[in-house]
């Protein structure tokens, strides 16, 4: 299980480097990527703090494209860091959250 993490972390990596670098479709494949990878492996905490943190990158991309979906991925992403409590996913969602406030 080890190297599905890996890859997916990677995957993560690369998708934010790519939003980042404003290639916002090709950021979303390599995050769909990520997703795909984590999707099929057993549920346990490391998976689960790197689903947060696909989701919640999802999100942010996806706020930039102006699409609809990007809610779905917030939901989520927030759910999977309040349950995990790893501290760098709350900051996310929590920052995540407070730029929804800003925008309403």
């Amino acid at each position: 299980m080890r190297p599905a993490y890996l890859s997916a972390a990677r995957f993560l990596q690369l998708g934010r480097e790519s939003a980042v670098e404003g290639e916002s479709r090709a950021a979303l494949d390599l995050l769909t990527e990520a997703l795909d990878t984590l999707r099929v492996l057993p549920p346990e905490r490391t998976r689960d703090v790197l689903l947060s943190h696909v989701h919640l990158a999802f999100f942010q991309t996806l706020i930039m494209l102006g699409e609809d979906e990007a809610d779905e991925h917030l939901h989520l992403g927030v759910s999977y860091a309040r349950s995990t409590r790893d501290p760098l996913a709350r900051a996310i969602a929590q920052e995540c959250l407070s730029g929804l406030d800003a925008v309403l």
